[in-house]
């Protein structure tokens, strides 16, 4: 079977969404399929390559940053991605399209099948359905609903990543995705190590930005100075300036370790030595750095918001606290920080956790749905 994956973003470029595309893509590989992706590039130049099998089709889009991406670069990503994909499908001929993000990547999957009649299967994440990111999101929603409406009626498949995304795309589009967890190679999955003695160490990573709350986090940990700890903290964004300002403000100088972006390896090295994963978001739909804190056997602490049901039981593997409860959070920091048994019992359960996300097993419902697709 041939596919053709519509992303607006794949590694390096882009976060959670598009890692989960370049898993699937390349299982779809290991499978036997033929797999083309066609994306965005960084700037104004056009490249092609190849990766993990998977032949890759970067169109000049204006992009700025590799982690983060306007809604007009969206747009330039669907403009100039338009013609490639036309030409993917008359001259490569793909059994079936592939498009991950209902926006922008669904506009252009709409716009190819109604040309050319290949079917598409949607996997939609949290930003693409209304409700999910409402503070970023609502507007622009209730401007191009007929459209949305459109793009969900007119897949041949649609699937989610968490059951928050699949209750939310049932309720506005009147269609329920078959959900689909976002996936890890538990094959690959690191040994047992002991953990660096010394200081507990708390772990965060993701895009220093309002929905993921470093500030919050920073200052929660701040209560607990009277307590032996470290945290790193990997990522970057809009508010990388302001957690360097509220971390020297509050003297957290030697006990925070602010990173920037770092590549997958680096951020594996630090996830093993860690003990704590720190999750303080406003919305998630259903995170990969979190799937990857079980792999590596991490307690979670995190907001009681619905995206990280499928990830965090609480109390089992975890502890979620209510979203702008800043001393519960702190609470349950050190609730885990004082009690050793209680946090190795949530590290245990956190590695039982991942095999729910066993990568194998993912990428094959991802196979029967787009198999059907192109039947």
């Amino acid at each position: 079977m041939r596919i053709l994956v519509l992303c607006y973003e794949y590694p390096p470029l882009g976060g959670g969404g598009g890692r989960v595309a370049k898993s699937i893509a390349e299982q779809m590989t290991l499978r036997g399929h033929e797999v083309r992706v066609q994306t965005a590039a960084l700037g104004w130049h056009s490249r092609r390559e190849s990766i993990g099998g998977v032949e890759i089709f970067r169109t000049a889009s204006g992009r700025r940053a590799p982690d983060t991406c306007a809604v007009y670069e969206m747009g330039l990503f669907v403009g100039t991605s338009f013609l490639p994909t036309l030409g993917h499908l008359r001259k490569w001929k793909p059994d079936v399209i592939h498009a991950h993000f209902a926006v922008p990547t669904g506009v252009l999957a709409w716009a190819a099948h109604i040309l050319t009649k290949a079917p598409y299967v949607l996997t939609a994440h949290l930003g693409d359905v209304p409700g999910g990111v409402p503070e970023q999101t609502d507007k622009l929603f209730r401007l191009i609903d007929p459209l949305a409406r459109q793009i969900w009626k007119r897949a041949a498949a649609v699937t989610a990543v968490s059951s928050f995304v699949q209750d939310l795309a049932e309720r506005a589009y009147a269609r329920k995705p078959e959900r689909i967890l976002n996936g890890i190679d538990l094959f690959g999955a690191p040994p047992s190590l002991p953990k660096p003695t010394g200081p507990r160490r708390l772990i965060f990573v993701g895009r220093l930005n309002a929905q993921k709350r470093p500030v919050f986090l920073i200052e929660a940990l701040a209560r607990l100075k009277a307590v032996d700890w470290k945290l790193t903290l990997i990522g970057d964004g809009p508010l990388m300036e302001s957690v360097r300002r509220r971390i020297r403000e509050l003297c957290l100088d030697d006990r925070v370790l602010l990173t920037g972006w770092l590549d997958a390896a680096d951020v594996q090295k630090h996830l093993r030595e860690a003990d704590i994963f720190c999750l303080p978001s406003s919305s998630e739909g259903l995170p990969v750095a979190a799937i990857e804190a079980l792999r590596h056997g991490l307690a979670i602490v995190g907001s009681a918001i619905p995206g990280l049901a499928d990830v965090v039981e609480n109390g089992i593997n975890g502890a979620l606290t209510p979203v702008d409860d800043n001393a519960a959070y702190t609470a349950q920091i050190e609730r885990l920080l004082a009690e050793p048994e209680t946090l190795s019992a949530m590290q245990q359960a956190s590695a039982r956790k991942a095999h729910d996300f066993d990568l194998a097993a993912i990428a094959g419902a991802y196979e029967r749905v787009l198999t059907g697709a192109a039947r």
